[in-house]
């Protein structure tokens, strides 16, 4: 079954103030672990997740250079400090930034392959009024990696092909974990399903591993 991978982070004594720092530190690690440099969107929710947000901007592509290149949204520092200039303690600041994995491309198909795919991830920072005080469950900042079916590829035949696909998954979130805690310093930090089931179990299980 098809779960949702979280990694919460926390901070001592953390302000609101350097809430942006923390989160450009985030967002920046992305890049050198199979996600993009640059941020694809921002949104700022008030009160809870239940309101309509009171900014949003998608970025898009922006022009780099006289010479035409065109690079995918906006450095992160320059996000972070745009959506925070709406800054209150009862508000979250979630941003989207793609990162990509091995999947199967047509699973079931006779010329199915493996190729890196992106998808959206969205990193939120928590202000601590935000939905009762959400972030001492969920972290100052969480990261919502989305479905956890890279991770695990449950609907496929696990040969050494799948099985090292699946592993350089692992691998790189394991690594990108690591980057986020050191480059933002964080002081604990939780990777966790919406169902609450532990993913090593769940890769130990599908590797045939004994606990």
């Amino acid at each position: 079954m098809s779960d949702t991978l979280y990694l919460s982070l926390w901070y001592p004594n953390l302000r609101l103030e350097g809430l942006a720092d923390k989160l450009t530190a985030v967002l920046g690690a992305f890049a050198a672990h199979g996600g993009e440099a640059r941020v694809y969107s921002a949104t700022v929710w008030p009160v809870s997740w239940s309101e309509t947000p009171i900014y949003q901007q998608v970025y898009g592509r922006r022009s780099t250079g006289a010479q035409g290149n065109d690079a995918l949204g906006a450095e992160p520092r320059a996000a972070v400090a745009e959506a925070l200039e709406l800054l209150h303690d009862d508000y979250a600041y979630e941003f989207q930034i793609g990162w990509s994995l091995w999947e199967l491309e047509r699973p079931f198909d006779l010329d199915a392959r493996w190729a890196r795919e992106p998808r959206l991830v969205r990193v939120t920072g928590y202000g601590p009024l935000f939905d009762d005080g959400a972030f001492e469950a969920d972290g100052h900042i969480r990261i919502d990696f989305g479905p956890d079916g890279p991770f695990l590829e449950e609907g496929v035949e696990l040969d050494s092909v799948a099985a090292r696909h699946v592993e350089e998954n692992v691998r790189q979130l394991i690594e990108l974990t690591a980057a986020v805690e050191k480059a933002s310093g964080a002081t604990a930090r939780l990777l966790w399903s919406e169902l609450g089931e532990s993913l090593a179990q769940r890769l130990a299980s599908r590797l045939g591993v004994a606990n």
